[in-house]
Formats: C-alpha cells, structure tokens, sequence
C-alpha cells in the first residue's frame, strides 16, 4: 500500500508521454479514429445543434440586413427598396447618435465596474477560511435571478416613493427621480446591471485565483512582503486570461443582456429616459413600426460589437500571456 501514490504518478507519466507521443506524430500505433457505418451518421449528430444556430442567427441575421434596404409596411402589404437610406438616417439621427454615445458610456462604466467589483470580491473570498462555502454561495446567488426580476428588484430600491437608496439620497438632500430625471435613470441602469453581473466575473476570478500554484504563492512571499506588489507582479498576469475572457463577456453583456433590465425601469416612462443601441432597435421595430429603419439599427450594432471583439482580440491578447 505504501507504493500506491509512486504507482498512480508512474501511470499519469506514462499517459502523459503517451499524448506528447500522438500530438507530435512520432507515436508508432496513433489513436484511433471513431468510424461510423455511414457517411451521413456524423452529420445527424450535429444537425440538431446546426438547426438552431440557422433557425435562430442566421435566418435572422439575413432578414435583418435583407430589410434594412427596405421600407417595410407594418401590416406585412408591401415593402419599397430604399437603398442606403435607412443607414443613413440612422447615422444622421442627433437621437441615435446620443443614444450611442449614452450606450458607450453604459457599457465602459457597467464593464469596469462588474470586473473591478467582481475581483476584489474573489481576492476576499480567496482568502476567507471559516465559513468560506457560505460566503461565496450568498455572493454567487445573485447570478440566478432572471434579468427581469433583477430589473423588478432594482426598481423597488429606487422606488420614488418607498425605495431605501431614494431615502438614503434623501438624507443628502437629493431626491432621486429614476424614470423622470435622465442621470438619476442612468445611475439605476448602471447599479442594477453591475449587481446582475458581479457574480458572474466573481466566479471566473475566484477559480482563476485558486488555480494559482502554491509554490508560486510562496515564492512571491518569500520576494516581497507587500501584498500589493504580489497581487500586481504575479497573481495579476497569472489572471490576465480570465480577465480577457470576461473583458469580452461583460462588453457582450452590456450591449444585449441588460435589455431586460432596461426594459423594466424605463417601459411606460416619459421619452428622455436614457437607453441602449439594442432597446431602441426594439423601439423603433415593435413601438415605432419601423421595421427597416430598426433592422438598419440592428445591423450597425451587429458590426460595432463584432468590430470591437476583433479589435480586443488583435491588441489585447498581444499582452495576455497563457501558460
């Protein structure tokens, strides 16, 4: 019995050389591939999971880009071919360029916050060692509330008339009006959409810090007795990995998945309310009946987010190093 642990390191040695054997194609006997009776077996496998992404993003995507050179009657009659000229209103809009600029603002502060937050919240639970479990599960319990019902509780906090953070602000002689004053609403969408997302980026962080080695951990120790400096020098590059991913995530977030919480607090309120690329393409589409001006709008946002995830992918990940 005293020999088992040399026997299973012996055994993970043997995989492992084994692996780096077939991986560089130097193995005499390489593994074996799975062999199906007919050619089309595999492709009924995937066929499911192809079904939906066409159903559901490229059928879609297609009319979205098909119906932004049209203006498309509400009722399904008839459409006229307009050419460019639903971009061009859109882009010549002084609504829709505030509302880009309000979506920008949105989605750096949202971003910043839920990964700053989430961070230090994961370098604090890293370190708790009695009552850890329900430490982490009371901060990871947020992320399964729905985003409508994060919106519903958001707005109950910032209730004009019972809500706990209007009464705070009024302690400070402010009176908060979410879904009357423009920045009062904006700092609402904000606090709700960092709440909603802080779990998320915690738990990425929290995995990411705990797969730090503890020989790095004490090697960085026996360098440098600044906390500060250890988290900086070594633990923060060991995370830029999971920092790029949530760098992207977050973003994504921002733009698509605060919709409902957005949809919430200013449904029903008076027009100068601030919003989103996204819920003003659900605007102009299903409130306004303009159905190409909002599949325009849809198919701009849909450039803009795919050139920014290139743009992150071709200068950011220079910097983060994986190993």
């Amino acid at each position: 019995m005293t020999d088992t642990p040399l026997r299973i390191i012996e055994t993970e040695r043997t995989l492992l050389a084994r692996f780096r054997e077939w991986w560089s194609g130097e193995t005499a006997n390489p593994v074996k591939r799975v062999q199906f009776d007919r050619p089309l077996t595999p492709w009924l496998f995937i066929l499911p999971q192809m079904a939906v992404v066409v159903i559901f993003f490229y059928w879609p995507s297609v009319q979205a880009v098909t119906s932004s050179f049209y203006i498309e009657d509400p009722f399904g009659f008839g459409s006229t071919f307009v050419g460019l000229e639903n971009y061009q209103d859109a882009l010549n809009s002084s609504e829709y360029m505030s509302t880009a600029a309000f979506t920008a603002f949105f989605c750096i502060t949202v971003t910043a916050l839920a990964l700053g937050l989430g961070l230090l919240l994961a370098v604090k639970a890293d370190k708790v060692i009695r009552g850890a479990e329900t430490y982490k599960t009371l901060l990871i319990s947020v992320y399964a509330i729905a985003p409508p019902v994060a919106g519903l509780i958001g707005m109950m906090f910032f209730d004009m008339h019972m809500g706990p953070f209007t009464q705070i602000a009024g302690w400070f002689g402010y009176e908060l009006k979410v879904g009357i004053n423009y920045w009062d609403t904006a700092i609402a969408l904000i606090t709700i959409s960092v709440w909603k997302q802080i779990p998320y980026n915690f738990i990425f962080f929290l995995s990411g810090l705990q797969s730090v080695p503890v020989s790095v951990r004490e090697a960085a120790l026996i360098d440098t007795k600044s906390g500060w400096r250890r988290f900086k020098d070594v633990t923060l590059p060991l995370l830029a990995p999971t920092a790029f991913f949530l760098l992207i995530i977050n973003i994504t977030y921002t733009m698509f998945d605060t919709f409902p919480i957005i949809d919430v607090i200013v449904k029903d309120k008076p027009a100068n309310n601030p919003m989103t690329l996204v819920y003003k393409v659900y605007l102009d589409g299903f409130k306004g009946n303009d159905i190409g001006g909002s599949s325009a709008q849809s198919v701009i946002l849909m450039v803009v987010v795919a050139l920014l995830t290139v743009l992150q992918f071709r200068f950011l990940e220079r910097r983060v190093h994986y190993g």
